[in-house]
């Protein structure tokens, strides 16, 4: 992921790389990643359906996360190719081309579809058909799909400002100003909006519970806490979306923790610490986390203690991660899909998709996995093991 800067911070190109972040005018990782894992596949992966959407991210540095929404699933390319398909079957229900670049990828409610345009304009569309109904001016850039419960929406730029828009006409409710520091990593946690609350989270390591009804912070966390010398070495941006379960709130940050917060008021819980860009996935009492230097490990929800950790996928930038049966389910920036072992984390099957790169999180549906690529593939899998 690249190093950027805030718009009216340093020039972007200046930017020095971390690790496996990437420099300002690449997507490829600056340690050297991992080998593809030689697999004796166990578990094919079956293509049910793929489809083309556009150019996908047009070869620019973008997260345009399709969404599913009750049975139809929404996608969007950068130069603004959205569509209306059949999860079931990948069949088209309808597309509409927009006429604007696209910036971060779709949001939704039960009426209504949510963008942002390349020159910070955020987008109200219908459902039915892709009909823009309103469009409000952002103050920046936005890398993450808008959020709606339906009564309002809500966008985060890339500068740390929160804004909250009434759904049915598009006027501004309010306005939060995080604090961002000047070197960020390139990207931006998507918001989680409830019903009474958001949880938002910033590139200073923060989250932050707002009230929905004035923006008002109700608590806040610190997933990581700057340290070091350099502003390098102080990154602890939390990018990834948090997850709740039950009355509690799971939360990762870059350089921070895994930690589990209660829900009601951001009281830790426990935290371990553990430095990851992507929202871990639940499964069978265990906490699936794709690290920031590729490993993906295994955490015991009960006891905390790595169950098992799978380091042949190092520096290869892991999406984030998905459960179907007993697999657990990743992409990586060449493109391949990797299965592995839900119980001790074992290669199972792998299969290459897209060389152009995977990056945007996998969705579930029913019995398969919805993959969105960078190159614009779009298509949906289910598992067939072998005998």
């Amino acid at each position: 992921m690249p190093v950027g800067t805030r718009r009216h911070g340093m020039p972007a190109c200046l930017m020095l790389v971390l690790a496996w972040l990437a420099g300002c005018s690449s997507s490829e990782p600056f340690e050297e990643p991992a080998p593809v894992p030689e697999v004796v596949s166990s578990v094919e992966l079956d293509r049910v359906w793929r489809v083309t959407v556009g150019d996908g991210h047009d070869g620019k540095f973008l997260y345009l996360q399709p969404a599913l929404l009750a049975d139809t699933l929404y996608a969007v390319s950068a130069e603004g190719e959205l569509v209306a398909v059949n999860p079931d079957n990948g069949e088209f229900l309808w597309e509409q081309e927009l006429d604007r670049d696209i910036m971060a990828g779709v949001g939704g409610d039960l009426d209504q579809l949510y963008l942002v345009t390349e020159n910070a304009r955020l987008l109200a569309l219908s459902r039915e058909n892709g009909e823009e109904l309103w469009e409000a001016a952002l103050p920046n850039e936005v890398l993450a799909p808008p959020q709606s419960n339906g009564n309002m929406v809500l966008a985060q730029t890339i500068d740390g400002k929160v804004l909250a828009f009434d759904t049915a006409t598009g006027n501004k409710r309010w306005q939060y100003d995080g604090v961002v520091p000047v070197l960020t990593l390139r990207g931006a946690a998507t918001p989680l909006v409830g019903t009474d609350i958001s949880l938002v989270a910033f590139a200073n390591g923060q989250l932050f519970a707002l009230a929905n009804e004035n923006g008002q912070p109700l608590w806040q966390y610190a997933v990581g806490q700057p340290a070091g010398r350099t502003e390098l070495e102080r990154l602890v941006d939390v990018t990834a979306q948090p997850v709740v379960v039950d009355s509690a709130v799971l939360v990762t940050g870059y350089q921070g923790a895994l930690a589990a917060l209660d829900l009601r008021n951001g009281q830790e819980i426990w935290r371990r610490e553990m430095s990851s860009l992507r929202s871990p996935a639940i499964a069978y009492g265990n906490i699936f986390v794709a690290e920031s230097n590729g490993t993906i490990s295994a955490v015991a929800g009960a006891t905390r203690r790595i169950v098992w950790a799978n380091d042949e996928l190092a520096w290869r930038q892991p999406t984030q991660p998905v459960v179907i049966g007993d697999q657990l389910m990743v992409g990586d920036f060449e493109g391949f899909l990797h299965l592995l072992s839900l119980e001790d984390g074992s290669f199972t099957g792998q299969l290459e998709f897209d060389d152009e790169g995977l990056r945007v999180p996998m969705l579930r549906w029913q019995d398969r996995v919805v993959v969105y690529s960078n190159g614009g593939r779009l298509a949906a899998f289910k598992l067939n093991k072998r005998d």
